[in-house]
């Protein structure tokens, strides 16, 4: 079996991502690989060969985009809920890495270095992707369904 990593939607399709919190109207929302900042989600879109907000239908370009306000309103909650120095998401659709559609869901914190705060998470180290004690794990697994409440409730 080859690693879902290599696949991200497909594998989500076939039931075999794990880090897939639901499947809604636009996508597959899933817990991100990395929690250096907790609470960090992305949508997929369930169409591999979608690339752009722009390569959908008008109907699906709109549920992906509420799918994504969906999955950003769960982050929200659950993530103000668990840390008091919670203080917003951002929402980004990107795509310069991978070439799926997709959109990034960040939680952003207080706590947070000061020269960082303000600034888009790009500007992080590039060590946070690869820091194993930040990597999504059992100690997420609070977090993880407090999201997937939020979800179901939205």
């Amino acid at each position: 079996m080859t690693d879902w990593r290599n696949d991200r939607i497909g594998s989500a399709l076939r039931g075999e991502n794990p880090t897939v919190l639901a499947h809604l109207p636009g996508g597959f929302a899933v817990i991100g690989d990395v929690q250096w900042l907790p609470g960090y989600c992305l949508l997929l879109a369930d169409d591999p060969q979608v690339q752009r907000l722009s390569d959908l239908q008008r109907s699906a370009r709109s549920a992906f985009l509420d799918s994504m306000d969906r999955l950003g309103e769960a982050v929200e909650r659950a993530c103000a809920e668990r840390d008091p120095a919670f203080r917003r998401v951002n929402l980004e659709i990107l795509g310069n890495t991978d070439p799926y559609l997709h959109a990034h869901i960040w939680p952003r914190y207080e706590w947070e270095p000061s020269s960082l705060v303000g600034m888009p998470v790009w500007l992080y180290p590039p060590e946070n992707w690869r820091d194993p004690t930040t990597a999504l794990g059992p100690q997420h697994d609070g977090l993880r369904a407090a999201i997937t409440s939020h979800l179901a409730d939205a």
